[in-house]
């Protein structure tokens, strides 16, 4: 792989403001604003937002360490930035143009000549090519793949950085385009003295964005400050966006705590995920007072998937009919009735709620010709179609657990002195959680099931521990089963690979918790990112949901189709301009301001 300052590259495309993965940026050369932003929101205030766990690192690019998760967002920049109304469509931040060939084979960036970083110093295309190489080499595993997709990267001019991919395997993915363009940019000279993959809490990248650390208490509080002198306030892109003066992220040891502290006015917004316990909150005091507001945002994104996860790489769970007989003592309709009243409905696929889920029944032409070729490994009801049992709502859920019996029976477990055993060895199945703001409604869960796997002869160990031993353990594959949450796009790319990618099954501190390890599945992905029509793309993606599904690999749970949020009622959003994505980073705090007079 070449890393040049300064080389020749001719450039055949015409820079232009933005890029889709599909057809064109539906905004113009020179918006105004992003159309679910306020141009005129008023700056000034200060929020309090709260995250369950505690944090050690402040620098979200290392390979170690836990930092608060909306770090990335608010205190660093790439060189475009993502509209959440668009399925997947990029324009410019700290590039101001960008281009490309029609095959997507390189792209080219022009920095904008105003970008610099929080400390006043410009960025130059040297920061650029370090980033992606440091990134790369020595950041965060999530950074690392897309390093291996890069056959050179230089500087072709003053302010401008191409690369080019490797096509020494055919076409490159469409998408790689796009995802260079949201790699985070620091500043290299930063790290002349100091080893960026320690991680040391002191050790905090310099960067681009609105919002600088001011202060902070290992573990307890990061207090972030809007920078009156940041360079990009004037863009289109920013416009009535990042409006508070101040963002404070306090800790808390568990999620009943932080509602409490939300109750006692220290918290300025809550999310609620339990439809059940949203419903309570309208008898809060302070709601009837008016002083909080319960919004609800609703969202176009797909279901993405929700749930335990099983891990295949620990025998029994290895072998499918074990997994379906899991998902089987799963008494769904009863547990979400007893937690949530039956509000939410459950998850039925990967990317259900959207035009990529796939479909009920056999698959159609154009899925069954992708998936064919892979027949003898699928798991029966690929092809011919997949869904979840349901239970008659009864907390006995007898055909299910009956039929649970018979897998397990067929696949060589026989009941013994009260205990599921094969080879003399009981079933035991340890179920891993974090002390997070799910963890309450995921134990409540886990309570209920537990019993259930019981009647079938099953122990299920329940070990709820904090974020600083789950992160390790979870890096580790340490359990059976563990709560998971994979947020899905309208334009998943590259990214599935790191989810549900084979390079990622033995990985440790992968993304690929189930231990995946399906040709098919790759081969999915590789059809979805070569798609040059939406139409074949959209055949992909639900052929690759079918795969997912019928892989019984996560116990799907209820969805989260929309956003609810509780907040100080001086906290305000454009209400008639919601995002496609709804409720997601992009969202809250970042277009929401104070009203300090209403």
């Amino acid at each position: 792989m070449a890393v040049i300052l300064l080389g020749l590259g001719p450039a055949a495309a015409e820079p232009v403001h933005g890029i889709a993965m599909y057809g064109e940026p539906a905004l113009p050369p020179g918006f105004e604003a992003l159309p679910y932003a306020n141009p005129d929101a008023p700056k000034g205030g200060s929020v309090t937002t709260a995250n369950v766990g505690r944090f050690d690192s402040l620098n979200p690019f290392a390979p170690k360490g836990t930092p608060p998760w909306q770090f990335r967002h608010l205190a660093y920049e790439s060189l475009l930035g993502r509209s959440w109304d668009e399925p997947f469509t990029l324009y410019g931040l700290l590039a101001e143009s960008v281009e490309t060939d029609a095959a997507r084979t390189w792209v080219e960036f022009t920095l904008n000549p105003d970008a610099a970083f929080s400390d006043g110093t410009p960025v130059t295309t040297e920061d650029v090519i370090w980033s992606f190489e440091t990134l790369g080499t020595r950041g965060h595993l999530r950074y690392r793949d897309f390093w291996t997709k890069i056959a050179r990267i230089e500087e072709t001019g003053p302010g401008k950085v191409r690369i080019d991919f490797d096509t020494s395997e055919g076409a490159p993915d469409r998408d790689l385009v796009l995802l260079a363009g949201l790699r985070p940019i620091l500043k290299k000279a930063q790290w002349e003295d100091a080893v960026f993959e320690d991680g040391a809490i002191e050790d905090i990248p310099i960067g681009t964005a609105p919002y600088v650390v001011e202060s902070y208490d290992i573990g307890r509080q990061v207090i972030l400050r809007r920078n009156p002198d940041y360079w990009g306030k004037d863009l289109p892109f920013r416009r009535g966006t990042n409006n508070f003066d101040e963002i404070r992220i306090d800790f808390y040891g568990d999620d009943a705590v932080m509602k409490e502290a939300f109750k006692a006015g220290e918290i300025s917004y809550i999310r609620e995920f339990n439809a059940e316990r949203w419903e309570e909150l309208a008898s809060l005091p302070a709601v009837q007072s008016g002083e909080i507001k319960r919004s609800v945002i609703p969202s176009g994104q797909p279901s993405g998937i929700a749930g335990f996860v099983m891990n295949t790489r620990n025998p029994p769970l290895d072998d499918w009919r074990v997994r379906e007989a899991l998902i089987r003592a799963f008494n769904f309709e009863y547990i979400n009735d007893t937690l949530t009243g039956g509000r939410q409905p459950r998850i039925t696929s990967y990317f259900s709620g959207s035009e990529l889920g796939m479909e009920p029944g056999p698959a159609p032409e154009a899925e069954r010709a992708l998936l064919e070729p892979f027949a003898e490994s699928l798991l029966p009801g690929a092809l011919d179609g997949y869904a979840l049992p349901a239970s008659d709502g009864t907390r006995r859920n007898r055909n299910n657990i009956r039929a649970a019996a018979d897998l397990l029976a067929e696949a060589g477990w026989t009941v013994s002195d009260g205990l599921l055993r094969k080879d003399g060895e009981p079933l035991t199945l340890t179920v891993l959680l974090q002390q997070d703001a799910l963890v309450q409604q995921a134990t409540a869960m886990m309570d209920i099931y537990a019993r259930a796997l019981e009647r079938l002869g099953i122990t299920l160990d329940i070990q709820s521990v904090d974020s600083a031993q789950y992160n390790l353990r979870e890096a580790n594959y340490d359990f059976d089963l563990t709560f998971m949450r994979r947020s899905l796009s309208l334009s998943p790319g590259a990214e599935q690979y790191f989810y549900w990618g084979a390079e990622g099954a033995n990985e440790p501190g992968s993304r690929n918790l189930m231990g995946m390890d399906s040709p098919a599945a790759e081969a999915m992905i590789r059809a979805m990112l070569a798609a040059t029509e939406r139409e074949d793309f959209v055949t992909a993606v639900r052929a690759l949901d079918r795969v997912l599904i019928s892989g019984r690999y996560v116990i799907p749970i209820q969805q989260y189709s929309e956003g609810r949020i509780a907040h100080d009622a001086r906290l305000k959003y454009p209400e008639t301009r919601l995002p496609l994505y709804g409720d997601g980073v992009g969202f809250l705090p970042e277009v929401w301001w104070m009203a300090e007079n209403e």
